[in-house]
């Protein structure tokens, strides 16, 4: 949608203006005040990250999916004066992928095959992010404006991102509405299958080393469909909007609409395609690709959700949210969360949970080798492919009320720690440990 840029620097107007009118308007107002944040806070977050699948993209839809990511995040809130928090949050995240191993299949001790992990330079490597957020709270706290600017980086991939926000509370702070917009401007590192490689104009087609050095079985007169991409550039724009009412003393709920609009390169193009109707390739025991994925270069998202808080008594909680999604490649999807806080001492807090997701495939997708070379888009991306989720976790959170127990300056304020087991009907499971610990300086 070509309006829906336009959509989005009018929403970050209004934001402004509203925001800047609002923020004057209070600024007579000679009231007693609350800071919005009394200290500097600073939490550490990590995670331990384990998949394992048969159905890697990297191979066209059958290849081994394991996957391990090691997480660390520190996020640092920092009070400027009455009214104003700046917060740094920065990020670093090491993986070793046996699926992205396989975009070089033919650099490793073993033989090449789709289900073994290959010992090159793409089977790991890091990701780094930071987030500078800014906000902005009116004399009577009924007004908070904010702006953000974010940068990351990983070996294919490059992201800047910037947005902002604007939430007006009322009727005694027991509503609220909010309007957000954002905005990412990304560049890829165009890294290709390594057997299409030679077939970038000037680098020897099937003359090429990696092909005069072995064998091909199969159709010995390999050639592919494959043309370089010129298109470097993803950006995404989004506008959300937020509805929260307490509707009474034990019940909240919330309702969510968000807009995406996508437009550049959405397909990866290390992601190789195989296609039913051309004889197949291969070198040892891969097959060697027919094509790389390929997608519209525009994509529409629409996403609508609700939460509903209940405070049964003083031990539980119930805390539910659904969310429907649909998009122009015809993906639609069904998401709902359960969990349950029970708190079972003044500081501990366990929080058992569930959450159920399906969806429908997008229009482009297909099963391995299941493709004709006379489609227009083609992708065996299960992440695009219609599945069925259910993920169970368990958390467990340890509050200092008074902030006893200290590090140097630090007050301990929380510990959290949690697991989550993530399975697809496809056959992807995966795990998650992810931990917290907050402080507040002194």
């Amino acid at each position: 949608m070509r309006n829906f840029k336009y959509i989005l620097l009018v929403a970050f107007f209004l934001m402004f203006v509203v925001g800047q009118s609002q923020t004057n308007s209070q600024d007579s107002v000679n009231t007693y005040k609350k800071r919005v944040l009394e200290s500097t806070e600073i939490d550490f977050l990590s995670s331990y990250y384990a998949q394992d699948g048969d159905n890697a993209a990297v191979t066209g839809g059958i290849g081994t999916e394991e996957l391990t990511d090691v997480t660390g995040t520190v996020i640092v809130a920092i009070p400027l004066n009455d009214d104003d928090v700046l917060t740094i949050d920065a990020g670093i995240s090491a993986y070793t992928s046996a699926s992205s191993s396989n975009v070089n299949p033919f650099d490793g001790e073993n033989a090449a095959d789709p289900f073994v992990a290959s010992s090159g330079a793409s089977s790991a490597d890091n990701w780094a992010n930071m987030t500078a957020s800014y906000s902005h709270s009116s004399d009577s706290r009924n007004d908070i404006v904010s702006a953000k600017i974010s940068v990351s980086n990983e070996y294919d991939y490059f992201s800047l991102g910037f947005g902002g926000s604007y939430t007006k509370l009322f009727n005694e702070k027991n509503t609220e509405v909010s309007i957000n917009a954002n905005a990412y401007l990304d560049t890829w590192k165009l890294i290709y299958p390594s057997e299409l490689r030679p077939f970038v104009q000037g680098r020897g087609g099937l003359s090429n080393a990696l092909f005069t050095g072995n064998t091909i079985s199969g159709n010995a007169n390999y050639s592919p469909m494959f043309t370089a991409i010129n298109d470097k550039n993803r950006n995404s724009y989004s506008v959300g909007f937020g509805f929260s009412q307490i509707l009474s003393k034990k019940l909240q709920g919330s309702l969510i609409l968000d807009f995406v609009q996508q437009d550049g390169l959405l397909s990866t193009p290390f992601q190789r395609v195989y296609f039913s109707d051309i004889e197949d390739s291969f070198i040892q025991n891969f097959h060697l690709a027919e094509a790389i994925e390929k997608l519209p270069e525009s994509r529409f998202k629409i996403a609508i959700g609700g939460r509903l808080n209940y405070y049964i008594n003083e031990i539980f909680v119930l805390r539910t949210y659904y969310r429907y999604y649909t998009d122009d490649w015809g993906i639609q999807s069904h998401t709902a969360n359960l969990e349950l806080p029970i708190k079972i001492s003044d500081k501990f807090t366990i929080y058992p949970s569930y959450r159920f997701y399906n969806q429908t495939a997008a229009d482009y997708f297909a099963f391995y080798n299941q493709h004709v070379s006379t489609n227009e888009f083609y992708t065996s991306d299960y992440d695009l492919s219609k599945y069925i989720a259910n993920q169970y976790g368990l958390g467990v959170t340890y509050t200092d009320i008074f902030t006893n127990f200290h590090i140097w300056k630090l007050g301990l304020k929380s510990i959290n720690l949690k697991y989550n087991k993530y399975d697809r009907d496809t056959g992807l499971n995966a795990s998650i440990v992810s931990a917290g610990v907050s402080f507040v300086m002194d």
